[in-house]
């Protein structure tokens, strides 16, 4: 039988073991590799690195740096995924801590360049002169540094601006298969934004594209003038999975330093399916648990994280904003997987683009019945609030009823009225790839559309009316198109006026004389070729 303590010698021990405590540990700043294929590496000796820290490598033969990004910290070992080629690196290796976590360059010096995520300039413009860095991983303003968002952001598309509207600090998913149009309305949403008021800087992340693909859009991006105010984050099919890993937080990293310097910013995912499936091949690779499709249990957090980041500051700190477009590529228009409804629970609304509306020459190929934008009309100007009002529920009808008559041929007046309006709605909501249109000029032809001016006109000739109307009333009445854009409202004298202004060019268009100069035709031809 032991013998107890007395209190007193209790609390001496206790006081012993308290003060061994406090002893400085000498831990490791630099560890050995237990274990390198994948681009994985398993670290011996780095007891103090942090989750996400950055860490030095042997450099590459040609002497440039090499990092690796940690992504476990397990018992015995850190595992930590290299972020550049890892041929030359093998078993003992050293590798040290850096003591800082993964960051990237912000400031206005990255606008008109295109980047690697971790901010390495990849245009051959030279290095960039930037003042500040920034981690890729923060966590999101609180509810109490935000609020409501107010004010729209226009994409130039008449079928998203008016039925659709998306905000600044809105979070709005664009949806829908390969090849049916989601990266063309990004880069028709950053065009429009060459006029906007305040401007909006725009920063396009491209994961896992073809480097094809990205140099398409960087071209028409220099062609229509709107690199001077984007930023490409590039990490294309070919770079290893950690930079497509950590790519869209480097891009969001990027913008939020514009809005908390009060101005707004705007970024797009293109696209966060393959940056799930960079994220799921890290984590099978480093031996986290496979969950459902064998993504990690953790891919919902994924990308909520990085979502939440999109906001609209308050007027205390400055009122900025970052809003954010993310993709989603869907597989045979399936809005049911996993990975899609993950984000569409994340965002405040999607854009559906459907493959049987892009073949049928619908284009944007947009499902107004499964799109929506959950901002709503606190979002919209208010003079397309105006004129759009019953848009989205005559175009639902119609889609309703032309399902219903091609059964039949007996139909009623109103039911033939109905289906004439739905299908020249259908044509003006039409738009070439590349032309995103101010509103003002969406507000004056989508006003004839819903007014009646175009019901008896030939469905062939309504982008005819559309490409002359508007140069025409440019030309003969520009003081009805300069008080919507000053005003921003259809109050009931500007409405009569553009009421008057549309009947006299109907009456002019019948008899073929619609008047319009030649310069703004040949403007016209140049647009519509575009397209």
């Amino acid at each position: 039988m032991t013998q107890s303590l007395k209190p007193e010698e209790v609390a001496s021990v206790i006081q012993a073991q308290l003060k061994s405590f406090t002893q400085p540990l000498t831990l490791e700043s630099e560890g050995t590799i237990l274990q390198i294929g994948d681009g994985i590496a398993r670290i011996y000796g780095l007891q103090e690195a942090m989750m996400g820290e950055l860490l030095e490598f042997p450099p590459l033969p040609n002497g440039e740096a090499a990092f690796g990004l940690v992504l476990n910290l397990e018992e015995d070992n850190v595992a930590a995924a290299l972020l550049s080629a890892s041929e030359h690196i093998k078993e003992g290796d050293s590798v040290k801590r850096t003591g800082r976590v993964a960051e990237v360059p912000v400031g206005p010096a990255l606008l008109g360049r295109v980047v690697n995520s971790v901010g390495q300039p990849l245009d051959g413009k030279g290095p960039i002169p930037f003042e500040e860095t920034r981690p890729v991983e923060r966590i999101a303003a609180g509810v109490t540094k935000r609020q409501p968002v107010k004010e729209p952001l226009q994409t130039g598309l008449k079928s998203i601006d008016s039925m659709i509207p998306i905000g600044r600090g809105q979070r709005e998913l664009v949806i829908g298969d390969r090849q049916t149009g989601k990266t063309a309305l990004l880069v028709d949403t950053i065009i429009n934004q060459k006029h906007a008021d305040p401007p909006v800087k725009c920063i396009y992340v491209a994961i896992g594209q073809k480097q094809s693909t990205v140099a398409n859009v960087i071209d028409t991006l220099e062609k229509h003038g709107a690199m001077e105010y984007t930023t490409i984050v590039s990490a294309t099919a070919s770079d290893p999975a950690p930079m497509q890993f950590i790519a869209p937080y480097a891009g969001c990293a990027i913008g939020e330093y514009f809005a908390e310097n009060g101005q707004h910013a705007a970024i797009f995912y293109d696209d966060l399916s393959k940056h799930a499936v960079s994220y799921r091949e890290l984590s099978l690779l480093i031996r986290r648990p496979p969950g459902r499709e064998a993504y990690p249990g953790d891919v919902f957090y994924l990308h909520s994280r990085l979502l939440e980041r999109a906001l609209k500051y308050s007027n205390e700190l400055g009122g900025g904003s970052l809003t954010a477009m993310p993709v989603i590529e869907t597989q045979a228009g399936d809005v049911s997987a996993y990975i899609p409804t993950n984000v569409i629970s994340i965002t405040d609304g999607q854009i559906y683009l459907e493959s049987d509306l892009f073949y049928a020459g619908i284009r944007p190929a947009i499902n107004v019945g499964l799109s929506v934008s959950r901002v709503g009309g606190k979002a919209q100007e208010s003079m397309m609030k105006s004129v759009a009002g019953r848009l989205r529920i005559d175009l639902a009808q119609y889609r309703e009823l032309a399902s219903f008559a091609q059964f039949g041929s007996d139909l009623d007046k109103g039911t033939l009225a109905r289906l004439t309006r739905g299908e020249r709605l259908t044509e003006v909501l039409k738009q070439p790839q590349y032309v995103p249109m101010p509103v003002e000029d969406q507000v004056a032809i989508i006003f004839a559309a819903v007014r009646g001016y175009l019901d008896d006109v030939d469905l062939e000739n309504i982008y005819k009316f559309e490409s002359e109307f508007l140069p025409w009333l440019k030309s003969k009445y520009p003081q009805i198109l300069h008080t919507l854009k000053t005003t921003r409202k259809l109050d009931d004298d500007t409405d009569d006026k553009l009421d008057k202004a549309v009947g006299e060019f109907k009456k002019l268009f019948v008899e073929g004389k619609a008047a319009i100069q030649p310069s703004e035709k040949e403007q016209m031809a140049d647009l519509g070729s575009t397209g």
